[in-house]
Formats: C-alpha cells, structure tokens, sequence
C-alpha cells in the first residue's frame, strides 16, 4: 500500500481517570461499547485492523464494502465498531462475528449489520499523513472529510464530539446505562500512536447488589478464590451473572470457614457457571454452590447479555439486605439511547 501509515500502526490509547478533565484544552467524546480499529484504504485495497493489529475486515464484510464505496480513495481512519439492536449496543451481537464460517458470518452481517464511528481521521484523501497535528486541526478536517464523503453512507458516521464540559457531563449522566463512559482528548497535542497521555477515559461505574450463590477455591490452594455471584428474575429464579476475585488475602481463612458452612445446592436456581472453555482447565471449572444467604454491593462497568461483561469490585458485604431483593432491575436502569447523540 502506499499509504503514509502501516497495516501495524497501533492507535492511540487511553489512561483511566475518576472524573471528566475539565479546561479549554480538552475535547469530549462518548466511549462506544464495541470494537475499536483502525480503516485503511488505498485504492481497491481495504483493511480494517484491530486495537492488537489483527484483521478484521473477513468478520465484517459490510464495512469493508462501505469504506471501499466511499468516493475518497484514500485515507486511514480511527473509530469504534458497534452492533445497535433496537437502539441499544449489542457487544454480544459483535463477538458472535468472531467466527470461522464465512457463511455464518454473512449471515449475521445482513440481520445484524454493523455501524463504523469514526471520531480521527489519521491520513486524508490524498494520501497525506496527518499524525503530526494537533487534534483541533484533525478534527477540523475528520468533519470536513465526513461532510465530503459520510453523506450517503449508512454504515460509516462520524462520531460526535463536544469541547463544552456541562455537555460532556450531561451525555455521561443521561445516558449512564448503555454508553461506556466519556472519553477526554488533549485538542493541542499531535496523534499519540501506543500512547496513553493525551487521552483519558472516564467509565461509568455502577453499583448492584449481588446474592453469592457460589464460589471457587483458589488453583493453588483451599482458600476462596472468587465469588459467584447471582441476580434473581422476575420468575424468582437465582442467575448467574458474574464473579468478583479481588479478594483481600487477609480475608480469606474467615471467608472461606464462612463459605464452606453454607455449601448447599443447587447454588443457582436458574442459569448456572458454565463448563469448560478452551481457555479453562479441569479445577478452573469447578464451583462450590452456596445457600442464598450472603449479599455483596459490587462495583461494574458494564453489564450485557445477562452478565457482567468483566470481573467486578467487591465493594462491602450488605448483611442488612435480603437476598430475594437482589434482582436483575438493578442492571436495567432506564437510560437514553447513546445513538440518539448520531440522529
């Protein structure tokens, strides 16, 4: 290709922060909940890379067909893949791509297709770099790029920005359920490729009270390892929907005396721990299921496809709680649709 930047160009990365920066240099932008990569096209050849330099462009062929539509022959873009079903994001809905079957992949791009939101443009339609500006001025020519060429394309937009901090902090309070979080860029530095200065991402932790309807044991010895934790829905059934193992060590001997007392079955009356992966082993699988007495507040990011999308924070033990009160409801907080931010 000749473009000005490789196929293995890594994007820039984010550090975490607790609160939204605030200032005149800061630009604001919503943390979509789905597959950041970046887009390449020189001509007749179009590559979607991943965040890891893996390519992407086989599981999503829709994209690869609308960046290679486009009037503009060449260009790099920055952006986030999503999959929205019924205005919401479907992280779930993106992983289900990741599949070997091109016709199971096909499929899935014509019921579920995916949306590209570009929020950088990397290299112009002439081939120029642009790494070495400032975000103002990229920015500048992202909006210019995607008034020229995003018009007529559904499946590529451009995502929104903000430099007002109320506006960023009332998208991270209107939308707290489904959007991810805030993302902070510095507007006066040059695009920091495998960099994290310049950037910062602001997530929306959220809080639920969890039944621990099981635990493991740790893989090298008789102590607790994680908790398995439990939602009960409207049919009054206990689900699993995650885990926490951040467990101090000093905690454990007491934990675990207060564990194994309350080992009774079934642990979880509805959807269970699953079996073996390919990542897991034998003893990994393993789960001790617990009487539904014990309530732990539990700190999270995000929550899809009935789970907990990552290991959560436990928070305190909530001994005044009733177990029965802990139900899904607490995940499903009514929230503005983030899409509502491209209408």
């Amino acid at each position: 290709m000749s473009l000005p930047l490789p196929l293995e160009y890594p994007p820039m990365e984010a550090d975490t922060a607790r609160e939204i920066p605030s200032g005149p240099e800061w630009q604001y932008e919503p943390k979509w909940d789905g597959f950041r990569c970046l887009g390449f096209r020189d001509g007749g050849d179009v590559h979607i890379m991943s965040k890891a330099g893996q390519p992407l462009a086989r599981y999503f062929p829709e994209i690869e067909a609308a960046l290679a539509a486009l009037a503009a022959k060449k260009f790099v873009v920055d952006g986030e893949l999503v999959i929205a079903q019924e205005r919401t994001l479907d992280f779930d809905a993106l992983l289900q791509r990741i599949h070997p079957a091109e016709s199971r992949i096909r499929k899935l791009a014509q019921e579920t297709p995916a949306t590209l939101l570009v929020f950088d443009l990397l290299a112009d339609e002439k081939g120029k770099d642009l790494t070495g500006l400032a975000l103002e001025e990229r920015r500048s020519r992202l909006e210019h790029f995607a008034e020229q060429f995003f018009h007529r394309e559904t499946r590529i937009r451009l995502s929104p920005r903000t430099r007002d901090f109320g506006t960023a902090k009332h998208w991270f309070k209107r939308m707290a359920g489904p959007l991810d979080g805030i993302i902070a860029k510095r507007t006066d530095r040059p695009y920091a490729a495998g960099e994290r200065h310049s950037m910062l991402k602001i997530k929306n932790l959220r809080t639920a009270d969890c039944v621990v309807g099981g635990f493991r044991y740790g893989s090298k010895n008789r102590l607790v390892g994680s908790l398995l934790l439990g939602l009960y829905d409207e049919q009054g059934l206990l689900n699993h929907v995650g885990f926490t193992s951040g467990l101090a060590a000093a905690d454990k001997p007491a934990l675990t005396k207060q564990l194994e007392a309350l080992i009774k079955a079934p642990g979880f009356t509805g959807s269970a721990p699953g079996g073996p992966s390919r990542w897991s082993t034998e003893r990994s699988t393993e789960w001790e299921p617990l009487a539904p007495k014990l309530v732990a507040e539990v700190q999270y990011d995000h929550f899809t496809g009935h789970r907990f999308r990552h290991g959560v924070k436990l928070l305190r033990w909530r001994p005044e709680k009733r177990p029965e009160d802990c139900t899904i409801k607490q995940v499903r907080r009514e929230s503005e649709s983030p899409l509502t931010l491209l209408d």
